[in-house]
């Protein structure tokens, strides 16, 4: 058993009833609770809230181990998925969103500080792509089982939560068990780190957070009210979007390691940015849709974030500063939710407006990468060259 297996069984056993919970979630906050724009944005704000404190991971590492606290966090996710359904008020909706969400945030970071410790820099992204395959195929099983139960036997929303987080545990189970400790190589700094050489990764991951924003709550709330897609609709979309995955996640983490980071980025942000402009304007059904799928295709190229990061991150960096970074992330993914749902209320067509301008702001940054960024070349400015910033 390898570290590389146990990062695919935890990413598969999250990703598996992580899905399947988003995959309800709207149509159960929209169908079975009657909410509008106003509260879902409100529970999405709530819902990122463990991922602004994810920094404490970081203390909690110092009496438990990275790896068992990921185990942990999965348990604790699962729990909080198939609590869901049992809760018919607003308040029952953010109690369970907030628990899901605590599991994981906190398992997002111990993964990932895991991922960049124990796989080599050389063959990092195209691992990351194949863990992002197979996670692609737990989600096509979970969105598969949605679109079965729902349109055959047409489940309740109890039964549905509780199936997704009891099959989420059963992961959970296998990792605690089956897996010796792993040896993390270098040991982590004690305490936060928050580098200024690092600050261009800290500028993209805020970034970041704020376009899966956009994705994650809004692209699919148009589909559910503009549009009129039911769970199967949403469902299916999923299913498409796992499916290009699980094809091209390997390819696109085989292209960032030929093209680099830099030109990795580019290519999703000039994407990004034409989408969020159609997305503001759309009128038909099938481009929207087309739109949605694109969209979430672009997600792979994230991966060159953690390629970047690892590449000139001190090893002793990374636990504590992925901590930091996801706090980086989450600041807009906290504010964004709520103020955005004002918005949508007002004028959904601006939200995408917003995230156009999202879009444009990551690309031009994008181009700050080196084009082999390593410790000592961390930022190129064009007018100046390299920037070597030590490592204060």
């Amino acid at each position: 058993m390898s570290p590389f297996i146990l990062l695919c069984i935890m990413g598969a056993a999250m990703s598996f009833g992580y899905s399947g919970w988003a995959t309800l979630i709207r149509n159960f906050t929209v169908d079975g609770l009657g909410l509008s724009g106003k509260e879902i944005g409100l529970q999405e704000s709530l819902r990122e809230v463990p991922g602004f404190l994810s920094f404490t991971a970081v203390f909690i590492i110092l009496v438990i181990k990275e790896q068992r606290l990921a185990v942990i966090m999965l348990a604790v996710t699962g729990v909080g998925i198939a609590m869901t359904g049992f809760f018919s008020s607003v308040a029952g909706l953010y109690f369970t969103t907030v628990l899901m969400s605590i599991g994981f945030h906190y398992f997002e970071v111990m993964n990932q500080s895991l991922s960049l410790q124990w796989l080599p820099k050389a063959t990092a992204a195209q691992q990351m792509g194949k863990i992002l395959a197979i996670v692609s195929g737990a989600q096509l099983l979970a969105y598969g089982l949605v679109l079965i139960t729902d349109t055959y036997w047409q489940i309740s929303f109890i039964s549905s939560f509780l199936m997704l987080g009891s099959l989420s545990l059963m992961g959970c189970i296998v990792a605690w068990l089956c897996f010796p400790i792993f040896n993390q190589g270098v040991k982590q700094s004690k305490g936060l780190v928050f580098r200024r050489r690092y600050w261009l990764f800290y500028a993209l991951t805020f970034l970041s957070g704020a376009r899966r924003q956009i994705f994650t709550v809004f692209a699919s709330l148009l589909m559910v009210e503009k549009f009129d897609y039911q769970v199967h609709d949403v469902a299916l979309l999923f299913i498409i979007n796992c499916v290009i995955n699980i094809l091209l996640a390997n390819h696109i983490g085989k292209l960032i390691m030929k093209v680099g980071e830099r030109r990795a980025l580019t290519i999703e942000y000039m994407g990004l940015l034409l989408v969020f402009i159609t997305y503001a304007f759309v009128e038909s059904t099938m481009l929207a849709a087309l739109l949605y799928i694109v969209d979430h295709m672009f997600f792979a190229f994230a991966i060159a974030i953690k390629t970047y990061f690892q590449k000139i991150a001190e090893t002793s960096d990374i636990a504590p500063t992925t901590s930091v970074a996801f706090t980086i992330n989450h600041i807009a993914a906290v504010s964004l939710p709520w103020l955005f749902g004002l918005l949508w209320v007002v004028s959904p067509a601006a939200v995408f407006l917003t995230g156009a301008a999202i879009a444009m702001a990551s690309l031009i940054l994008s181009r700050l990468v080196p084009l082999e960024p390593d410790m000592d070349n961390e930022v190129t400015l064009p007018w100046q060259g390299t920037i070597k910033l030590g490592k204060s």
